[in-house]
């Protein structure tokens, strides 16, 4: 590993030689999913507060129901949160996570044993129950800083690993946040973490910038105009933008009237390489990424 004009330059890519196609892949339970198309992965909170759909899957019934829809549409994963995140959320205990994750888990096991599932937590003990219980990705919104102990347990587990950029707690992460440079920040920090990760044995590892977890508006609009130098690192890159406060404020409206800005950002960044799209609506996230599709 080396630096360029102080962006760490990863060993994840091709040589810039290569005939090879860059094209990054995870393994799930021993099967392969690629990203030569973009993926989309549905969000499913079961949470009260979380900062759009927060108190709407409160029974097994609504659950499965969203679940079974964002399936029909064409979700390629299903991105499980039993705790908010959301500026200003309060932490949940360990005890009262997995006692809301894990029955979510096991009634989508049952009735959707071929949906691949990935859990949104950033604490080992829940990220083990979880996998025993049939989740395959774990989605780490602190990208191994909360917990130490969870990146090891990934490796162990041998599941695909979600690592988020954040700048401090949820709790703080939008009181003034500040940076020399955003982007080179969140670039060296992402790939120096994947590097020791990958030296302590996680065989899979997806990067995400972390937009709005610590970032102004003015951070996360660099961060999408400067998107494509994350896709360079050859790590499946995925975004997650779905109805973000980048979006309904600086469009002066709220999460519910937030699709049309969504999908705008969404082609954005697919056009500047996102692999994942990690999404409210299935449906308009599929139709980006088929007509962006076009233009290759």
């Amino acid at each position: 590993m080396y630096k360029i004009n102080n962006f760490t330059i990863c060993p994840f890519a091709p040589p810039s030689h290569s005939f090879l196609p860059m094209i990054p892949t995870i393994c799930c339970k021993g099967n392969i999913i690629d990203f030569a198309t973009p993926r989309v992965m549905g969000i499913l909170n079961i949470t009260p507060d979380s900062f759009y759909d927060g108190g709407r899957y409160t029974s097994d019934k609504l659950l499965l129901a969203q679940a079974e829809k964002m399936l029909d549409e064409g979700a390629d994963f299903i991105d499980i949160g039993a705790m908010s995140s959301r500026p200003g959320a309060e932490e949940l205990a360990e005890d009262a996570e997995l006692s809301r994750l894990l029955p979510a888990v096991r009634a989508l096991v049952r009735h959707f044993p071929q949906a691949v599932l990935s859990a949104d937590t950033y604490r080992a003990a829940v990220a083990r129950a979880a996998v025993q219980e049939g989740v395959q990705i774990i989605n780490d919104i602190s990208g191994g800083l909360f917990d130490p102990k969870l990146p090891a347990a990934i490796a162990q587990m041998g599941v695909p690993y979600i690592i988020m950029h954040l700048q401090g707690t949820p709790q703080t992460m939008q009181q003034n946040p500040q940076y020399d440079d955003v982007v080179r920040t969140v670039y060296n920090s992402l790939v120096q973490r994947a590097q020791n990760y990958r030296e302590m044995g996680v065989k899979d590892i997806i990067i995400d910038p972390g937009f709005g977890f610590g970032k102004t508006i003015a951070h996360n609009y660099l961060l999408l105009q400067h998107l494509d130098r994350f896709a360079l690192t050859g790590l499946p890159l995925m975004v997650g933008l779905s109805r973000k406060s980048m979006i309904y404020k600086a469009l002066d409206t709220t999460p519910d009237q937030a699709l049309n800005g969504t999908s705008v950002l969404h082609t954005i960044a697919l056009l500047k390489g996102a692999h994942l799209l990690r999404v409210h609506d299935v449906a308009p996230a599929k139709e980006a990424i088929k007509l962006t599709g076009l233009m290759k």
